[in-house]
């Protein structure tokens, strides 16, 4: 190839990038072997010799930016965020995940357990139970707080499989809710036998929950009736106290009111060249997910068209046998997010996108706070 001189290559646009540079810099490159250009440019002075400034600007981030929920459902949420850096992105995620509270079962009282399950692994399956209840309408427990309406929910489960009886499954829905606390009598030390005052118990509501008109038409109880807590066998028994305090995933997963959440960049899968006839069929057959269609053109002439882009996994068995790179690319947009939320049930997915964005708002506050 002919070396051409720097004063006959073609001008660039005043303002713009050249085409390949663009390229790099909004898009990851997905070949055959791995992907290239994967990291984000984010230096304001990238590209001052061409007269680009890279920095990020308010007014152009509130331009960009934008959300489009694609699909929601009482248990999930898919959206798209648009114009927002991976930083933001996997922020906003550990957020879902970590810091958003819930409320989960943490002590377990147990006065009868004669099942094969242990104390502390029964205690462990009821604190994974997701309770159906809005955690802020409660407010958090520390050490040196009494257990009251305002920070503690009490559930009690008592079961018992008679002698001669076939083997009982114990589910979630026999977890019974106890809105003036706990029934357990407090022992200790001090205290005396007198039939005429209420005995102390292991909390201290000053009023029943279901008063209160938070739940007055939404008891609470678990999110699902038919989780499997234990089985019971011939003259077996489970009597106990659950009580439920308000947590965040960071301290246990119980407390993670997401069982995911996660995202991927928007893929984009672009035909260099037609792809006819016989090539168009084995590319069709090369996915498994069906992103490309055939296309009948007339004259019994067939194409190949990329029909469901979004639905690639970029398994890239379309361009790994030799020479298929040269009709197909496989990119991913780096500013652009698929975001799916699954929730447990304690809150529904949308409850969770704007709760984690108060919280990201804080943190962003708390930031601009102590740097002025």
């Amino acid at each position: 190839m002919p070396k051409i001189p720097i004063w006959d290559l073609p001008d660039v646009p005043k303002g713009q990038l050249p085409p390949h540079l663009e390229l790099q810099r909004t898009r990851v490159l997905c070949n055959s072997d791995a992907p290239t250009h994967t990291e984000n440019i984010q230096y304001s002075g990238a590209y001052a010799s061409m007269g680009i400034d890279n920095s990020l600007r308010f007014d152009q981030f509130r331009k960009n930016f934008r959300v489009e929920v694609i699909r929601l459902t009482e248990d999930d949420m898919e959206f798209d965020m648009i114009g927002i850096d991976a930083a933001l992105a996997n922020a906003f995620r550990r957020i879902l995940i970590a810091e958003l509270p819930t409320m989960a079962i943490e002590k377990v009282l147990i006065a009868n357990n004669t099942s094969v399950i242990q104390d502390e692994v029964l205690a462990h399956r009821l604190g994974l139970i997701p309770i159906k209840v809005d955690p802020r309408l409660f407010d958090y427990m520390s050490e040196n707080d009494v257990p009251d309406e305002k920070n503690t929910i009490v559930f009690k489960l008592h079961v018992h499989c008679g002698r001669g009886a076939p083997r009982l499954t114990v589910k979630s829905d026999k977890l019974e809710w106890l809105p003036n606390g706990s029934e357990f009598p407090l022992v200790t030390e001090n205290s005396t036998s007198n039939s005429t005052s209420k005995p102390k118990t292991y909390t201290s509501f000053h009023c029943s929950q279901d008063a209160l008109p938070e739940f007055s038409n939404d008891p609470v109880a678990p999110r699902h009736q038919d989780i499997t807590i234990a089985r019971l066998g011939p003259g077996q028994e489970i009597e106990l106290e659950a009580h439920a305090v308000k947590g965040i995933g960071k301290t246990h997963a119980k407390w993670s009111p997401v069982a995911t959440a996660w995202y991927r960049m928007l893929p984009e899968v672009v035909l260099l060249q037609e792809v006819k006839d016989e090539k168009a069929e084995k590319l069709a057959a090369k996915c498994a997910v069906k992103v490309f269609d055939i296309e009948d053109v007339g004259n019994g002439e067939k194409r190949a068209t990329v029909a469901r882009p979004r639905a690639c996994t970029l398994c890239r068995e379309c361009i790994r046998d030799e020479g298929w790179d040269k009709y197909v690319a496989l990119r991913r947009v780096k500013d652009h997010f698929i975001f799916t939320i699954e929730s447990t049930g304690a809150l529904p997915p949308e409850v969770l996108f704007t709760e984690a964005l108060k919280i990201l708002e804080d943190k962003c506050e708390r930031v601009i706070t102590e740097l002025s």
